[in-house]
């Protein structure tokens, strides 16, 4: 089955294959939420076995802070070559990787064209682990647009306690935004962790700074070839 048609069987009884392959494709934890409707750029193809060796697989697990010359170098190489027809077709495929990728190069290259897209995959969380590429974008853009999808976000899934998401990673974006208004949400921010004792926010304050420090540092790189 096509991984990017997947996103039809969220929450449909499927067949072992088909679970098999949701869960691979980060759809680990299938909730329903108000945002289910909106809609969002689906790839009619999958994408080429070459792009993604090109593209995702290197990038994919790497941290958005590297202190590495190497790794610096490898990002803003690949960010130079990387345009925003590719990044649509990677935040278009129905997996984390590609998303997360995708939303690693809008923020790299400030595609700042692609908020809406980034912002209604964050409230939609279809696949996990790519949330945290997604608030890292929508920070690097640093508009209006950003801040209200962020602010949707939170309102809605602070609320959610079930739900052990991105709500760190959206606070600390927002707190970049606007550090002032995102002081308004620490009510609800503690409410929602009183039954997470290893969520820590300072924590997650410092992996979201080394990564926007990051993406200064690969910018700068990129500024050099």
């Amino acid at each position: 089955m096509a991984l990017n048609k997947l996103w039809t069987k969220l929450f449909s009884r499927n067949e072992e294959k088909e679970e098999i392959a949701l869960h691979s494709s980060g759809a680990t934890v299938r909730h329903h939420n108000p945002f289910e409707s909106l809609e969002v750029p689906r790839n009619g193809d999958e994408l080429s076995q070459e792009l993604i060796d090109k593209y995702v697989v290197p990038f994919y697990m790497s941290d958005l802070s590297p202190s590495d010359e190497p790794s610096i170098h490898h990002f803003a190489e690949a960010a130079r070559e990387i345009d925003s027809s590719i990044v649509k077709m990677l935040l278009g495929d129905f997996n984390w990787r590609t998303r997360i990728v995708g939303a690693y190069f809008a923020a790299i290259n400030a595609y700042k064209e692609f908020a809406d897209i980034i912002g209604k995959h964050l409230l939609k969380s279809e696949v996990c682990y790519a949330g945290k590429g997604y608030c890292i974008a929508l920070a690097t853009f640093n508009n209006e647009i950003a801040k209200e999808y962020l602010t949707t976000y939170l309102n809605y899934y602070l609320d959610r306690r079930d739900l052990w998401f991105d709500q760190a990673e959206a606070f600390c974006a927002l707190e970049y935004l606007d550090e002032e208004y995102a002081m308004s949400f620490s009510d609800k921010w503690n409410a929602f962790v009183e039954d997470k004792k290893y969520w820590n926010l300072e924590n997650s304050r410092g992996h979201f700074k080394n990564s926007m420090l990051g993406i200064e540092k690969i910018q700068k790189a990129i500024q050099k070839f």
